[in-house]
């Protein structure tokens, strides 16, 4: 066999290995030339995107301010003057006459500790008059009550009662009639709104029938946006002042009962007193 014969595979193999040897390291030189390029286009697409949030977020806070302050003036002109102020004024009444009546039935406005404390004390040394100059100047519900007893106390015991009785209901009438205008008040807002639906609503269909052609719905919208709005503007003064008006009359017959029981005592203690002295 030729020597050429016999060297022929050894070169194929070189050559063979050489080639291997160029395309191993031409594979390794493309994949970290591709994985370069996919870390740069990774890097520079979350810097575009953060570039990108952060516009967003800037943009997002003008334009919630903006729709913010839209909505309060799109809700003054879908009312319109006249319902805008009949609304204004039913809220400051609801605000004024809650804000009086949990004053006036707090515990110590109704059935003052102070005043308890003060007549036992001065009954307990027998100091009578000081303790009717204590109920004589208290101007709360219990005071009172006890003043009006007192002042029948000479009479008998069941005289001071009935005195004392129509003093309570006196004063209960007082703090009814003032929880009452939160009920007036629960009544009137749904009514209001139910008359700017109906006139809203008249408002849309009067523009139908004067008009020749189908009306644009930007001409009906008017009128039924204010029929929507004054609907909800009338429940939303109604629901917390019926809510309101039922849990404030609550509390007032739970203190009505609590003053009768304290001053049926504290008048029986001034009895007692009497009787020592």
């Amino acid at each position: 066999m030729p020597a050429s014969f016999q060297s022929a595979p050894s070169r194929f193999n070189a050559s063979n290995f050489q080639v291997e040897s160029l395309m191993n390291f031409l594979s390794l030189n493309l994949c970290s030339f591709v994985s370069c390029r996919f870390a740069i286009r990774s890097a520079m697409f979350a810097v575009i995107l953060g570039a990108m949030s952060t516009s967003a977020f800037a943009q997002d806070a003008p334009a919630k301010e903006k729709a913010s302050d839209s909505m309060l003036v799109t809700t003054f002109n879908a009312l319109g003057p006249k319902y805008a102020i009949a609304f204004l004024v039913m809220s400051f009444l609801l605000v004024a006459v809650l804000v009086m009546v949990i004053l006036a039935i707090r515990k110590d406005s109704f059935v003052p500790t102070d005043l308890i404390q003060g007549v036992e004390a001065s009954l307990a040394e027998n100091n009578v008059q000081a303790a009717a100059e204590l109920v004589r100047v208290d101007e709360s519900f219990l005071g009172q009550v006890v003043n009006a007893g007192l002042a029948k106390l000479q009479s008998g015991r069941s005289e001071a009662l009935e005195a004392m009785a129509v003093t309570g209901e006196d004063e209960t009438m007082k703090l009814e009639h003032k929880v009452g205008y939160l009920a007036l008040i629960g009544n009137i807002a749904p009514m209001v709104g139910l008359l700017g639906t109906v006139d809203g609503m008249v408002a849309s269909f009067g523009e139908i029938a004067s008009s020749e052609q189908t009306p644009k719905p930007a001409k009906l919208a008017g009128g039924i946006q204010t029929a929507l709005y004054t609907t909800l503007v009338g429940l939303v003064l109604a629901i917390p002042a019926i809510i309101a008006y039922n849990l404030l009359r609550n509390r007032i017959q739970r203190m009505i009962v609590e003053a009768g029981n304290e001053s049926e005592k504290m008048i029986d203690q001034f009895a007692v007193a009497l009787k020592q002295s």
